[in-house]
């Protein structure tokens, strides 16, 4: 035990705990711990998606991919890497992941499904539980679109899968003067039709 109180835990003790299968096993259960120490050691996730810690970026992928794997964005707004041990802080710039590539499944309009790649290996169908969802800027009109990748957690969608979008997008009768794309059955408003 260390003299902070805190049991001295070792690397693969805490890989065991949240990759037990690997990088590409199931995720492990983030919503179930609650660990009681919280730091802070200035980690960060800029906006165009890179990693970095104490001012340098981190480098190694699969790290960086190990870590977004126990990404969880608590009741209280915070995004936190969260372990059995401990839960540190994750400073993020915009949105923890970043959707860079788009794919039409099915057939085109209501009944299609639209699939995004995020750029840590994510895949997420948009629907009704993980939603496409724009903000726009009140000063610069400029869009900003997110996709819902997982327990809040939000992948910005980068600008040319957001350009896709707009070519796929149609207008639709419940939502007037609106442009929007299909997935699932669900009608997501993109923006004003020009």
């Amino acid at each position: 035990m260390k003299s902070n109180g805190y049991s001295v835990i070792s690397l693969e003790q805490v890989l065991r705990e949240i990759a037990p299968e690997g990088l590409d096993g199931p995720l492990p259960p983030v919503h179930l711990w609650n660990p009681q120490n919280c730091t802070d050691i200035q980690m960060q996730i800029r906006a165009d998606g890179s990693w970095w810690h104490e001012g340098s970026k981190i480098k190694r992928e699969r790290l960086v991919k190990l870590f977004s794997r126990i990404l969880r964005k608590d009741p209280d707004g915070e995004i936190y890497l969260v372990t059995p041990y401990e839960k540190v802080i994750v400073h993020v710039e915009d949105a923890p992941f970043v959707a860079i590539r788009v794919d039409r499944l099915g057939e085109t309009g209501r009944d299609q499904t639209l699939a995004f790649s995020t750029n840590l290996g994510d895949v997420v169908a948009a629907d009704a539980e993980t939603p496409i969802r724009v903000e726009t800027d009140p000063e610069t009109q400029e869009p900003s679109p997110y996709v819902l990748v997982r327990g809040g957690l939000e992948a910005k969608l980068s600008r040319p899968v957001f350009y896709e979008l707009a070519e796929m997008s149609e207008a639709y009768e419940g939502c007037a003067g609106q442009l929007g794309v299909w997935s699932r059955g669900h009608f997501f408003e993109l923006g004003p039709a020009a």
